[in-house]
């Protein structure tokens, strides 16, 4: 490869980690609009806190533990500040390759604070992100992206021998968005429901957020950003076909968040006799999450059903964990991101162009999704249930009531968002 090759990926490899930076703003105004005035600025601060320490401890030992001893075993070889044990297998400087890895980690610590929302105690969130960033994380990211047991390709291993393929998750539906949300839904079960969420029944009480205004915004650059999420995962733009693969992915990351917003607004007007908003908003997002696997290996028409499906799902599970497992999730996290990120996996095995169920690939495929869909959650949802009840029996996870019923900003950071 020439070094204007190398070149020009590198530039597209940076570029696409701007745009995915860009996602915690978009993160951070939609968990803000979605939950009351009173804990802006702590809702504003987590997001602050998961890239800050995310990429400290991403760059310390979590590169390594993703990347590290060629990718065998269950967890790669710590190499603590030190990346000259790494090679990018297409010349891409080991430093860049870094920063676009260092945003996906924090992508996947930020999903998690909108569910715990309004009611966890600052210094908790800090510890659980340090723990997400430097283990949870990285672990899971070793087997997929980092050449894992999930991952390799190689005759004699246990994908090829088992399925004659390995696990696919091209930007993320699985290693990124599925253990966020799978982390959100243990973690707001370790809490608790909000104050005055449900009456003395169990009948479920909508607590409005403060501002649709800045949840729309945040949808909007979460949109905007996840043009860097998927067809950055390309991680070239040098040749033609690298060219036509962003493209590609350009079209059916587009078409699946378009299909998303599309049948949620249709299916809460059917259910609910009015378009909702704040619904329609999440159905781009579950769009977009459904897509994030599959996007390189879908048809454009393949990518409009899988976010159909995904927007239409969405609503149903919200619906059940709030209205029927009583768990407290202010922003649908667990939904958007958990439950649409394993539907989203899974359904690549269908409709994947190369190998899909629907295209004649048989159940190999779909076989291989599914074994690593449900390792990746396993995994998260066991590490999730030890860190965070360890957590809530040592220290405690939840804020005073006073705290809570008055607004953490004051009380946990003397300050408000709006004076």
């Amino acid at each position: 490869m020439t070094d204007l090759s190398i070149g020009l990926n590198t530039v597209w490899m940076l570029l696409a980690a701007m745009l995915v930076f860009f996602m915690q703003p978009g993160f951070a105004f939609c968990e803000a609009g979605f939950t009351r005035s009173k804990n802006t600025v702590n809702i504003l601060f987590k997001n602050f806190v998961d890239f800050m320490v995310g990429s400290v401890l991403f760059w310390f030992v979590g590169f390594g533990f993703m990347f590290g001893s060629n990718g065998e075993g269950f967890i790669g070889a710590p190499n603590f500040c030190d990346l000259s044990f790494y090679t990018h297998p297409a010349g891409l400087p080991t430093e860049g390759f870094l920063m676009f890895q260092t945003v996906f980690c924090a992508t996947s610590a930020t999903i998690v604070s909108g569910a715990m929302a309004e009611r966890t105690k600052f210094s908790m969130y800090v510890v659980y992100s340090i723990l997400i960033s430097l283990i949870i994380y990285p672990v899971e990211g070793h087997w997929t992206w980092g050449g894992g047991w999930l991952m390799n390709g190689a005759e004699d291993s246990f994908m090829m021998k088992t399925f004659g393929c390995t696990f696919h998750d091209f930007a993320g539906s699985a290693v990124v968005h599925s253990v966020g949300g799978v982390l959100a839904f243990i973690g707001a079960i370790a809490l608790g429901p909000r104050i005055g969420k449900y009456d003395k029944n169990k009948k479920s009480k909508a607590i409005p957020g403060h501002s649709l205004t800045l949840a729309a915004l945040g949808v909007f650059i979460l949109w905007f950003g996840w043009f860097g999420f998927n067809p950055g995962s390309q991680l070239a733009a040098a040749t033609a076909a690298d060219r036509e693969a962003i493209s590609h992915v350009f079209l059916t990351t587009n078409l699946a968040a378009v299909a998303g917003g599309i049948a949620t607004m249709c299916v809460t007007w059917i259910k609910y006799g009015k378009p909702s908003f704040s619904l329609t908003l999440n159905g781009i997002l579950a769009g977009l999450v459904g897509i994030t696997a599959g996007c390189d290996a879908v048809s454009p028409l393949g990518s409009l059903i899988i976010g159909l499906i995904c927007g239409v799902v969405l609503v149903f599970a919200i619906e059940f964990i709030d209205t029927k497992l009583h768990i407290d999730d202010p922003v649908g996290a667990s939904s958007v991101h958990g439950v649409c990120g394993i539907l989203g996996t899974l359904l690549t095995g269908l409709f994947a162009v190369d190998g899909g169920l629907f295209y004649g690939g048989g159940w190999n495929f779909f076989g291989a999704q599914l074994l690593g869909i449900v390792c990746i959650d396993l995994w998260a949802a066991v590490t999730g249930i030890i860190m965070f009840y360890t957590i809530k029996k040592v220290a405690g996870l939840r804020v005073d009531r006073r705290v809570e019923e008055e607004g953490l900003d004051i009380y946990e950071h003397g300050e408000s968002a709006y004076n």
